[in-house]
């Protein structure tokens, strides 16, 4: 990877082939567990940050997985990712795990990249046609937010369980929900790529408040995000403010 590649396709050859090396490294057999999933997350980020640092020297990089610095603050153009996001789901051999490779360029992420092995490659230079999507809202298989619970009872919507940031909004992209739903504790990596893929598409993305999604932050936490059908958006923000400030 090197030249005058565009930006949409180096982060979506990295993530393909971060999710490959990843793969192959969970087929091996030679590591399960946490071990599985530390190698895993390791593995992933070296090699990630080495392609970029190869082919964008200029940018600066947020990854999940490398110590932080206030370097990156003085840069137009971030690098942000998530070498494996859903670790845990990785190493358990589920499939609800991905890639995230992302660019923000002056705080908004515009150029992303999913990959799910098994799944697919999701990228922003390629968005697909959104369908009509089932009668659900996604939601972490570990830690499913109240606010989406009390959402979805409100508009007669069934949750749908699963792993990673980015499987899940890549389910709403698929139209196997109609929004995915998150509070409670995210960082920017986490969403960056899933967000400028799915803007891309024409989802609606947002802070649950209906705030815009701001990125390569001094303080890379940001706790909550909803990505959402268009046709279903004014609904879903509705039934999100008539919540107590307590859900």
């Amino acid at each position: 990877m090197s030249g005058s590649i565009a930006d949409a396709e180096l982060a979506a050859r990295i993530a393909d082939a971060g999710g490959r090396i990843l793969v192959a490294l969970r087929d091996s057999a030679t590591l399960s567990g946490k071990a599985l999933g530390a190698a895993g997350d390791e593995t992933a980020n070296a090699f990630i940050l080495a392609a970029l640092r190869a082919n964008r020297p200029e940018d600066g990089i947020l990854s999940e997985e490398s110590a932080d610095s206030a370097e990156r603050l003085g840069r137009s153009r971030v690098w942000i990712v998530d070498p494996l996001d859903g670790t845990r789901e990785y190493s358990e051999g589920r499939g609800d795990w991905a890639v995230h490779v992302a660019l923000a360029v002056d705080g908004v992420a515009i150029v992303g990249a999913v990959a799910q092995p098994g799944t697919g490659l999701f990228r922003s230079d390629a968005p697909p046609t959104l369908p009509d999507p089932a009668a659900k809202i996604v939601v972490s298989r570990s830690r499913p937010p109240e606010s989406a619970t009390r959402v979805a009872a409100a508009l007669g919507l069934d949750l749908l369980l699963m792993g990673s940031a980015g499987a899940k909004a890549m389910a709403v992209l698929r139209g196997e929900a109609v929004a995915y739903l998150h509070a409670g504790g995210q960082h920017e990596w986490d969403s960056a790529a899933p967000v400028a893929v799915c803007a891309a598409a024409g989802l609606r993305v947002s802070r649950l408040d209906g705030s815009p999604l701001r990125y390569n932050q001094a303080d890379p936490y940001l706790p909550d995000v909803l990505i959402c059908h268009p046709a279903w958006h004014e609904r879903i923000r509705s039934a999100l403010d008539a919540l107590t400030p307590a859900a």
